[in-house]
Formats: C-alpha cells, sequence, structure tokens
C-alpha cells in the first residue's frame, strides 16, 4: 500500500487535485459582491449619531425647563 502512495503519477495527480480545487475556491469567492457592505452603516456610527441625537434632546429639554422655571 505504501508503495502505491509513494508513486510519482498518485502524487502528481493529488496536487494537481490539491490545485485545481484551491483555484475553483478562489474564483467561487472573487466573484462575491462587496459592494453592500460600504453602503451600510457601521455599528459604531449609528451608536454614535444617535447618542448625539439623544444629548442634544436632552439638552433642549433642560433649556426648556430652566425658561419654564
Amino acid at each position: 500500500m505504501l508503495e502505491w502512495l509513494t508513486n510519482p503519477w498518485v502524487i502528481i495527480i493529488i496536487v494537481v487535485s490539491v490545485v485545481v480545487g484551491n483555484i475553483a475556491a478562489l474564483k467561487q469567492t472573487a466573484n462575491m459582491d462587496l459592494t453592500g457592505r460600504g453602503k451600510t452603516e457601521r455599528d459604531l456610527d449609528k451608536l454614535n449619531r444617535s447618542d448625539k441625537l439623544n444629548q442634544e434632546k436632552a439638552e433642549k429639554e433642560e433649556s426648556k425647563d430652566n425658561k419654564d422655571a
């Protein structure tokens, strides 16, 4: 059995199969559409924006309360 596995033709077939499989995998992953990632807003950006809006809202309510008092 070991003699069969060390046969140069068997080794060549295994190496060619691995190379062809890797090339096929690269071709599949290279065609992925990555344009949607740039358009979506990151979670941290969303949190920063909502935090800024909440702070502005709180400041407006605070100034309104101070005017009423």
